[in-house]
């Protein structure tokens, strides 16, 4: 025996779906056997799924954990297949790789290194395993062997990194070298994030080559649980190079990925290293079991991409594919019949809308008639639409609401685009609503509302009468109302609650406005490989963003209230994600855009620190969004901070006094 086929699948689960995530499992080892992969490696905690949060702790998830173990273990009959599991031992809970061995477990690998930062909170309900620790685990009356361990598979040595190990400067990988580990397979539940996909390419191919092995690195699929998006992406590499790459942003449930390898040469490879030093130290017996491999044919592999993934946008198409993935996940996850967009003809609706549609495209393109329809089989009458336009039409409702202050060029870009990607659409008047409320509330104060006194209460209560209409269709319909709103609104609470958040999903609240726009742009020229573009988001394009809640008159717009939203979007990060205070904000933002005088910058830096700390509680408030970089705002997620704060006041003050001695240079400078 040479030559090896080994591996790694991308599944998509959903927490404690029992019956499902045992299905996934036992397809993508019933498609390894069929393409002669003798290991397989499944994704980080693919029986339980990832996201299960602290119903981790129940106290029967255990026992169901087995029950689902014991089902999987006849399907692994001629093979060795890694499944992902928490397992409790001595009065603690641990995320472990369960290594299954022709129907039989050899043991468990537990994770050594949690994920315990950004959105992952594995720390609250796992430990950590010391490195270098062997013990026995009793399984239902049967001891096996869990910890740091290697097993001996038909005389291939296998390892494991789980996730976070492979992240971290002291990679497990780099020990098991020293104790002659062959393969080392990688089960991950590692989320999508811009560029993310390059470092793990970069990790799984460096470690073939520094540790001498095929490394099978697996990945979750989907939109799991919520608000994560797992974009797949099996890797498999050897030799420093990697040899195998799994589809990404699949609509399929299972997708299996498989290379062959040549354990001979990758050994002698390590013995000719001169800087390779086994280790000699006394650790027990490895657990070893028997297993004839099937025969392959030697060859060298090379990774196939799609097209889009070596272009020139591709981070205009991952945004669009992740979306659209986590679209799809949530609409058939929650059971849901379609979606319901409110439209404003502004930049926010318009891509809700795009993504909802287009998505309708992408996965029936993919999955073809019957699969489509049997994934959202609750939604009826699905298959008795043909078409691209009836399908669109038959799942995404939009609708735009418009007051007295709305205009016709708004109204007309809204139609134009919705009209164009063939979902269904209305028109309705609101204004009588608002002025209802307004006469009731002015009976209340015994006067009259006026813009000079009353602006903030007259612009807030025209976006929140849009809220019970879009609401009531969306019941009716039984559909998920999207919120539209963007992280850059989410910053400084430029949203009105229970008005244009509404929804029971936001999927663009992860997204800044500078991005977004760009995107419209790209979308509107060009499009997703393999789709097309819109070309009618040029009429959205061309308008100035605005909420169309003042008078005409008084010539509103977002950056006119707030700031640009390119210098926003710059000082949010330094603040938010790089935990800068004022002061240093103020200095980069000044270097980043030096067309803006010093006052000038200084008034938006305070103007957003200000706004930041008053608005929490809205962004405590948001629908779930989607996470697609790594400076989300979701405090349930990612961005904790207090809702009742001493708001920067003191940073502040000292922020004042830096710009009130720079805008004194400047002028006495003027002045010589």
């Amino acid at each position: 025996m040479t030559w090896v086929k080994v591996g790694g699948a991308a599944l998509n689960q959903t927490p404690l779906d029992w019956e499902g995530n045992a299905r996934n499992i036992a397809e993508a080892i019933r498609i390894a056997r069929e393409e002669g992969i003798g290991i397989l490696c499944l994704p980080e905690l693919c029986i339980t799924g990832y996201g299960c949060e602290d119903a981790f702790h129940g106290t029967q998830l255990q026992e169901t954990v087995f029950d689902v173990l014991e089902e999987i273990l006849p399907e692994t009959d001629g093979m060795a297949v890694s499944v992902g599991m928490p397992i409790y031992h001595k009065t603690a809970l641990f995320n472990t790789a369960c290594l299954i061995v022709d129907g039989r477990i050899v043991g468990f690998r537990p994770k050594q290194h949690l994920a315990g930062s950004g959105l992952h909170y594995e720390p609250r309900w796992f430990k950590p395993w010391p490195r270098g620790v062997r013990d026995e685990v009793t399984v239902r009356g049967r001891n096996y062997p869990i910890g740091d361990l290697v097993f001996d598979v038909g005389g291939v040595r296998v390892g494991f990194e789980i996730c976070e190990d492979a992240w971290v400067a002291q990679r497990p990988g780099g020990e098991m070298a020293r104790r002659g580990v062959d393969v080392i397979l990688n089960p991950s539940a590692s989320h999508f994030a811009f560029g993310k996909y390059e470092v793990r390419k970069r990790f799984v191919a460096e470690g073939s080559r520094a540790f001498h092995v095929a490394y099978i690195y697996s990945n979750l699929l989907g939109n799991e649980a919520g608000r994560i998006i797992y974009d797949g992406g099996v890797l498999i590499g050897t030799g420093g190079r990697l040899a195998a790459a799994g589809p990404r942003f699949s609509f399929r449930p299972v997708l299996v990925t498989g290379a062959v390898f040549n354990i001979a040469v990758n050994r002698m490879n390590r013995a000719r290293n001169g800087g390779f030093e086994p280790d000699f130290s006394p650790g027990g017996a490895e657990p070893a079991v028997g297993l004839e491999f099937p025969p392959v044919e030697p060859c060298l592999q090379s990774p196939r991409y799609a097209a889009w993934e070596n272009g020139p946008h591709v981070k205009e198409e991952e945004f669009a594919r992740a979306i659209m993935l986590g679209l799809f996940d949530y609409l058939r996850k929650s059971r849901s019949h379609g979606f319901v967009v409110s439209v404003s003809g502004g930049a926010d609706s318009s891509a809700v809308a795009c993504l909802a549609c287009l998505m309708i495209e992408t996965a029936h393109q993919e999955l073809g008639h019957e699969a489509f329809c049997e994934a959202l089989a609750h939604i009826p009458d699905l298959r008795q639409a043909e078409t691209d336009v009836q399908r669109i039409s038959r799942l995404v409702h939009c609708v735009y609401q418009a007051t007295a202050n709305s205009s016709e060029t708004t109204r007309a870009a809204a139609e134009e685009v919705v009209r164009s990607l063939g979902a269904s659409m209305a028109c309705v008047n609101v204004e009588s609503l608002v002025r209802g409320y307004v006469s009731t509330i002015e009976g209340v104060l015994g006067r009259k509302l006026t813009w000079e006194q009353d602006d903030l209460a007259l612009q807030n209560i025209q976006a929140r009468v849009r809220g019970p209409g879009v609401w009531l269709l969306a019941n009716v319909k039984k559909a998920l109302l999207l919120a539209t709103s963007n992280r850059s609104e989410a910053a400084v609470g430029y949203a009105t609650m229970d008005g244009d958040t509404c929804g029971s999903l936001s999927p663009i609240a992860g997204i800044n406005k500078t991005y977004l726009r760009e995107w419209l742009r790209w979308l509107e020229k060009q499009g997703p490989e393999g789709l097309h573009p819109v070309p009618a988001l040029a009429a959205v394009n061309r308008l100035p963003p605005t909420a169309e809640l003042r008078p005409g008159e008084s010539g509103q717009t977002d950056e006119g209230d707030l700031m640009p939203y390119a210098v926003l979007d710059f000082i949010e990060r330094a603040s938010i994600l790089d935990k800068l205070p004022p002061v240093e904000v103020f200095h980069l933002a000044r270097a980043h855009f030096p067309e803006y005088a010093p006052a000038q910058m200084g008034i938006w830096v305070e103007r957003f620190f200000r706004l930041w700390c008053r608005n929490q509680w809205k962004r405590e408030r948001y629908a779930p969004s989607f996470h697609v970089d790594d400076e989300n705002l979701d405090p349930k997620t990612w961005c904790r901070f207090p809702i009742l704060s001493g708001g920067f006041e003191r940073e502040l003050q000292q922020l004042k006094r830096v710009v009130a001695d720079l805008s004194d240079g400047v002028a006495a400078a003027k002045e010589d």
